[in-house]
């Protein structure tokens, strides 16, 4: 029995698709107008990782997860560039595929782009006129008429009269109401636009995600998720545009990540306090970030450190060390199903990644306990590891290749050749009883940030 929290109605439900083994699920993407940051990770690793285990689980996904390739600040950047907006946002859509492929985070199964679904906006803006749910300003945009909707407001639990004019939203005497919200803005000099039955123009950023969800899952879907920055406005108004044009509820389960956050604050763009991903898999491993994200639930803050990042290395180089000299079949017979279970018990209770990593110590710790005395038993086992840890997109390496790494990350002095070459001295040393000279070796490699483990195999060797 799969429990999801959600963000409608403030409590966890047993989620039940729509259709019968069947999920749509839609994620609000990246605004792409630069790179991705470690809150842009979060996202698409949490949403990775719903995907996966619904997936395990049997079902068949539909994944969803779209691109924002026309806004003011793709605009504003495109003109301070002085480049052409799509040059600027394909080079950006390509280097998002790249830190997402990096973190393991799997292709959505329909990536939609707002500049290629103008039609399906503007027919959605058509319907929305046609039912009174917006009007057309005297500047020429159109905006969405919030207190046409009764229900405005049933997501974020704000209500209008509680939203003081002015805090939230600049004054424009165009509107009926201030917090009316623009669907399609008129053209204005030098800008992007799109031919449309009310003049040339382009769609507000709120519009396109009703746009796209629908055209792709159905006026009706299972679960839409994203920051849980974006419950309001964007995902409040995308329910009010979706259920006023359709009138089918929109969406049955909301599911928002929490912020990642430095020295108490959030991470974003607009604060100048972010890192990018690029600028983390400089220094770790991305198997290492993938594993950081995992170890908070996604509904709570993820405190970003280098401090942070270190354990989330050395945790993960415990898990691999236990796979390691293991034959990797993941398809091998596991003898003891107790933490198959307890694993699904963890992600059945809200996806609780923390908990289902802490089960996979106690399997490696099991690993390490019995190999001496049943390799068999203990390859079983790693077996089941690496199954348990494909459900959370880690654990496929190869353990040497993850533990050794790239020699030369962070300024790595010594190549795979040159260690390997002062491990051979060292066991030369140790045959001939030279003890000084090993040890002064063993020193050298450790000064080096690579740690030599001795074991009944030989010699192996990790980098700190």
């Amino acid at each position: 029995m799969l429990n999801i929290y959600n963000s409608l109605t403030k409590q966890k439900e047993r989620f039940i698709p729509i259709k019968p083994n069947q999920v749509g699920i839609y994620v609000c993407g990246m605004t792409v107008y630069d790179y991705c940051h470690i809150g842009h990770a979060r996202v698409m690793v949490v949403f990775d990782v719903v995907v996966r285990y619904l997936r395990s689980l049997g079902f068949s996904v539909t994944y969803v997860r779209n691109i924002t390739d026309i806004d003011d600040k793709i605009i504003q950047r495109a003109n301070d560039n002085g480049e052409d907006f799509n040059h600027l946002t394909d080079r950006f859509i390509q280097a998002m595929h790249e830190d997402a492929d990096a973190l393991g985070v799997l292709r959505p199964d329909i990536e939609p782009r707002a500049t290629h679904s103008m039609p399906e906006i503007i027919a959605l803006i058509q319907k929305l006129l046609d039912k009174g749910y917006a009007y057309i300003t005297d500047n020429g945009d159109i905006c969405y008429t919030i207190q046409r909707f009764a229900d405005y407001g049933k997501l974020s639990g704000k209500q209008l009269d509680e939203l003081r004019v002015g805090e939230r939203v600049e004054i424009d005497k165009s509107k009926q109401h201030p917090l009316d919200f623009v669907l399609w803005k008129a053209a204005k000099p030098d800008e992007p636009n799109w031919d449309s039955p009310w003049g040339a123009g382009r769609p507000g950023w709120h519009i396109e995600c009703s746009a796209m969800s629908t055209s792709c899952l159905g006026n009706h879907f299972d679960i839409h998720g994203g920051g849980m920055d974006l419950q309001f406005p964007h995902h409040e108004n995308e329910i009010a545009q979706s259920e006023g044009a359709t009138g089918e509820p929109y969406v049955n389960l909301w599911m928002h990540n929490g912020f990642v956050r430095i020295n108490e604050e959030k991470m974003s763009k607009s604060l100048g306090n972010f890192f990018t991903v690029r600028e983390v898999l400089e220094r770790y491993q991305p198997e290492v970030v993938r594993y950081f994200i995992l170890t908070s639930h996604y509904r709570s803050p993820l405190n970003y450190s280098d401090q942070e990042l270190d354990a989330a290395k050395q945790a993960l180089t415990r898990l691999y060390t236990a796979l390691r000299g293991l034959p990797l079949d993941n398809n091998a017979a596991c003898t003891d199903e107790s933490y198959n279970k307890r694993f699904q018990t963890a992600m059945e209770e809200d996806f609780n990644t923390p908990e289902a990593l802490a089960i996979l110590f106690d399997l490696s710790h099991k690993i390490n306990k019995i190999r001496s005395d049943s390799l068999s038993k203990a390859a079983q086992l790693g077996g089941e590891l690496r199954h348990l840890g494909e459900v959370l997109g880690l654990l496929q390496a190869n353990p040497e290749m993850f533990l050794q790494g790239n020699t030369q990350e962070t300024g790595q002095a010594l190549s795979t050749t040159e260690i390997e070459n002062m491990i051979a001295e060292r066991q030369a040393a140790r045959k001939r009883r030279d003890w000084a000279a090993a040890d002064n070796i063993r020193t050298d490699l450790k000064e080096g940030g690579i740690t030599l483990e001795d074991g009944a195999q030989g010699t192996t060797w990790r980098k700190e």
